[in-house]
């Protein structure tokens, strides 16, 4: 399967799909969220696969929404509600994805980029990632039912912190959370979720896949991911109005600043 932003492989019970614009720290524009809606639903057509590994290429897992490629459907076919809801697709392509999805997390994991971690199955972060959910900031609502599945994972009284301060925080804080299943060292990463991949391989995939359904029913009868459709609309509201057009300017100098 041939992709422009993203790697897929597959070998044997085991894949992988790795965020591949390392330069940019694997932002994610409307291409690559429709790259991995297909990526879900490709892996799904392999019957042996057990587990996929997510990552992102470089020091970084994913620097969020490519907010600047948003709206810029003009002459490809698409609407702005198209590009509005690619991600909703996509984090509802990956929560039905059957093989259990494992987020190998390191560096920057912001915005957007922490939905994607959120809709893998289990997280595994090195101690030097740094977590920032910055949408509010940047004159959005956070979408892509990362609400809900905040709410699913952490709470709905941190979700609202995290969400409405856009504060950074750690791995340690996201673990203690609930939102982590481990937390090591940055050299140690690769091993750990080895291991990890290792033990769930070695369960059979009946019982492994139909544990992750399971799960997925109890949590969506409780948390509702699918009532997120119109996200789409938040998000279009939030790039034409002036007060959160002003407040993502400020916010983007600052990010310059920065580097």
């Amino acid at each position: 399967m041939e992709f422009e932003t993203i790697d897929v492989s597959i070998d044997g019970p085991r894949g992988a799909l790795t965020l591949n614009r390392p330069d940019k720290l694997n932002p994610l524009s409307p291409l690559t969220l429709r790259e991995i809606e297909r990526a879900a639903r490709w892996f799904d057509e392999h019957d042996d696969l057990k587990v996929v590994v997510v990552s992102g290429r470089g020091r970084a897992f994913s620097a969020g929404a490519d907010v600047a490629a948003f709206g810029l459907a003009k002459n490809t076919g698409r609407t702005p509600r198209d590009d509005a809801d690619n991600g909703w697709r996509m984090a509802r392509a990956m929560d039905e994805m059957r093989a259990v999805a494992v987020a190998k997390i390191r560096g920057w994991c912001v915005g957007g980029g922490l939905v994607l971690a959120g809709v893998c199955d289990l997280r595994v972060a090195a101690s030097d990632t740094r977590f920032s959910i910055p949408e509010v900031e940047l004159g959005i609502p956070l979408a892509w039912g990362g609400i809900p599945r905040l709410v699913r994972e952490i709470g709905p009284a941190l979700t609202k912190e995290l969400v409405m301060t856009c504060r950074e925080f750690g791995p340690d804080e996201a673990k203690a959370a609930g939102f982590l299943n481990r937390v090591v060292e940055p050299d140690q990463l690769d091993d750990e979720v080895e291991k990890l991949v290792h033990n769930l391989l070695r369960m059979p995939k009946l019982a492994l896949l139909a544990t992750k359904v399971h799960t997925n029913a109890v949590t969506e009868s409780m948390v509702g991911t699918a009532r997120s459709w119109a996200d789409g609309d938040g998000l279009l509201s939030g790039l034409s109005d002036d007060e959160c057009e002003a407040s993502r300017q400020k916010y983007m100098q600052r990010v310059r600043d920065k580097h």
